[in-house]
């Protein structure tokens, strides 16, 4: 049972120069962080590591160093008290350059890490260890009979290798049609089916081959060496895949099924908003920038809308970066915890004395190595340089990108890792460059440390592009606020790169004929009606570019124009197209297109058979209620019945039983 810390204390920060080899400002990282500061050790993973149990033993300690995070932990595992924060402002921002100041990137970021995190959520996923092996007998049947002692094993043959009579694990032979699924609920399909038959002497045979057959299982093992049988399978939980010709991978495919029985927590990383996705309407489609991008497969056509499978999904984000509507949005965590990292990092900077700070955004796995190899043995990165470490950087937008310069940041760059998805960085990058300018972002794809510190030291020093701004609300609202920021409010409209989630609907008037089948459709409102006469609106920052619009015109006269315009204007609704009403000759009231429905009547009046008479011809420039009330009284009245028949009593079956 942990003890009883009493009062909750202060954060405070817990220094070490790491035996003398980077320059620590103290007095500069209390004042800027609020935090209190310890003082400065130089061994506190090692003689030092009493001053280490001590502080975690305060409550709410933030541990300076990264290194030894494991250490650290087991001590506080040790001492029965829960586990300290931790910084990394060594490798980060100590070990750089000499001459350059490292101390307004050490408050940054241990501004930074103060920062309390929102709870990640998650559901919970079981797996009971039924495992399916699937693959030629020479290699499968082996990996069976080891495993068979710890998960429930049966193995699906791909060849017609001899059967085994071990029945510790079963035995079927065919050829899946299809996987779905992941770790704890995987359902295929197989066909030509074959099943054993373990009664009577002899070797043993098989059921007669059927399609269709349906299994279920935990895991998967594929030792097929044939084509995954999911998109993107190293992101398939419970998905195993082993080149069947290379014994160590099919060894170290083994180990890890033996390991995927139990409960784990599968997180959320990504939440819906159905009501705003402008996927389709009424089977006209439209948006499909998640759907062409997901690499799982995890998000899927439901109607109108998209659903995202959790267990699926591998939290990539770039869905969520690409969403024109914000309908999928980033979870895991959500979008406006970042927002405020970035605000914080850069105000905590300049806080320090720093000025045009970059900004380096890379992940926990790939970036944090690179970057601790090269400050051990190179140069480290530049002073101005402040890492952004996020679990995956493909969802990192054009949103994200431009409200980093808005908040202070003179340039970003996305550091790539081998497993990152690129498609849709590369798109939101161009997307982001647009706004802000050529040479504010940029993607780094280097795989050598020292290349990327020459590359980061190499860069021309920028000034900062705007007075900081707060970055507060949609990922959409954070766009313009930040653009305005960066170019002002330029009268003319930004161009934005093909593919873009803003712009304008451009309507040829002389082929437009206010049907309003476009209204009738768009997803986000942008385009509406006029009640009181024949007038289609559009309000242009509303609009998602989803081409629903375009699809569905009969008359072809919608195009669409990728921009984005800074001004008013965009918020308030502007004409399209309008005509003059047509007044009713009955009536006067107004109704219709005065130009539609004289085209009409040239069309058919006289000439259809219909309204080959005038009364019948005078009709068509009726409103609807003096066009019913004409009918009605007509001679070939559509509304008139005949005489009303007599209501039928009980006494009435009863007598017609008797007459016969």
């Amino acid at each position: 049972m942990a003890r009883d810390m009493g009062p909750k204390m202060a954060k405070h920060l817990v220094l070490c120069d790491c035996e003398g080899t980077q320059s620590i400002d103290r007095k500069t990282l209390e004042e800027t962080t609020g935090l209190r500061c310890s003082k400065i050790y130089d061994g506190l993973c090692t003689r030092q590591i009493g001053a280490a149990a001590e502080a975690i033993g305060q409550g709410d300690a933030i541990i300076a160093c990264q290194q030894e995070r494991a250490r650290f932990e087991e001590l506080a595992a040790e001492l029965d008290l829960p586990e300290p924060g931790f910084v990394d402002i060594r490798d980060r921002a100590g070990w750089t350059r000499k001459g350059e100041d490292p101390a307004p990137k050490m408050a940054a970021l241990a501004a930074e890490a103060a920062m309390a995190a929102p709870a990640p959520k998650a559901l919970d996923v079981v797996s009971e260890g039924i495992c399916l092996v699937i693959g030629a007998a020479e290699v499968a049947l082996p990996a069976a009979e080891r495993l068979a002692g710890a998960l429930g094993v049966t193995v699906l043959l791909t060849d017609a290798g001899a059967l085994p009579l071990d029945r510790r694990f079963d035995v079927v032979r065919g050829e899946v049609r299809s996987l779905s699924g992941a770790l704890g609920g995987f359902e295929l399909r197989i066909d030509r089916l074959q099943q054993v038959a373990p009664g009577g002497r002899g070797a043993f045979g098989l059921t007669a081959p059927r399609d269709g057959g349906v299994s279920e299982c935990d895991i998967v093992l594929d030792l097929s060496g044939g084509t995954p049988l999911v998109p993107a399978p190293a992101k398939r939980e419970g998905y195993l895949r082993a080149d069947p010709g290379d014994p160590n991978a099919v060894a170290a495919a083994l180990l890890e099924a033996v390991q995927l029985v139990g409960t784990f927590e599968k997180p959320l990383y990504v939440r819906m908003e159905e009501s705003l996705c402008a996927h389709s309407r009424a089977g006209q489609v439209g948006c499909t920038r998640c759907l062409d991008i997901c690499p799982t497969g995890a998000i899927t056509p439901a109607g109108e809308h998209v659903t995202v499978d959790p267990m699926i999904c591998a939290g990539c984000g770039a869905c969520a970066a690409l969403c024109p509507s914000g309908a999928i949005s980033y979870d895991d965590p959500p979008v406006d915890h970042l927002f405020r990292r970035l605000d914080m990092l850069a105000r905590s900077y300049r806080k320090a004395g720093g000025t045009a700070p970059r900004l380096l955004v890379c992940d926990t796995a790939h970036g944090r190595e690179m970057i601790a190899l090269a400050a051990r043995f190179g140069d480290g990165l530049p002073a101005d340089v402040i890492p952004l470490e996020l679990d995956t950087v493909s969802g990192f937008g054009h949103a994200e990108m431009l409200a980093a310069l808005a908040t202070g940041f003179a340039r970003v760059d996305v550091l790539l890792a081998p497993t990152t998805e690129r498609d849709a960085l590369i798109r939101e990058q161009a997307l982001a460059e647009a706004v802000s300018g050529v040479g504010r972002v940029g993607l780094l794809d280097v795989a050598d440390p020292e290349e990327m510190s020459r590359r980061l030291y190499d860069a021309d020093r920028l000034p900062a592009q705007a007075e900081p701004v707060l970055p507060m609300g949609s990922r959409r609202q954070v766009t313009r606020l930040a653009a305005q920021a960066l170019a002002g409010t330029p009268e003319e409209p930004l161009p934005l790169p093909e593919g873009a989630p803003y712009g304008a609907v451009l309507v040829d008037t002389e082929a437009c004929t206010l049907c309003l089948s476009c209204v009738s459709l768009c997803p986000s409102g942008a385009l509406v009606d006029n009640p009181d006469m024949p007038q289609l609106r559009f309000q242009e920052d509303a609009c998602l570019q989803c081409g629903i619009c375009k699809t569905v015109c009969p008359e072809d006269a919608i195009t669409l124009e990728p921009r984005l315009d800074l001004t008013d204007a965009a918020l308030s609704q502007r004409v399209l197209n309008e005509e003059e009403p047509f007044a009713c000759i009955e009536c006067g009231a107004l109704f219709g297109v005065k130009s539609t429905v004289e085209k009409i009547m040239e069309t058919l009046a006289g000439k259809h058979p219909m309204f080959a008479e005038s009364d019948a011809a005078r009709m068509i420039q009726m409103c609807d209620n003096c066009r019913v009330n004409a009918q009605y009284h007509s001679q070939d009245n559509p509304f008139a019945m005949g005489e009303r028949p007599k209501v039928r009593t009980t006494e009435d079956y009863y007598s017609k039983r008797r007459d016969h």
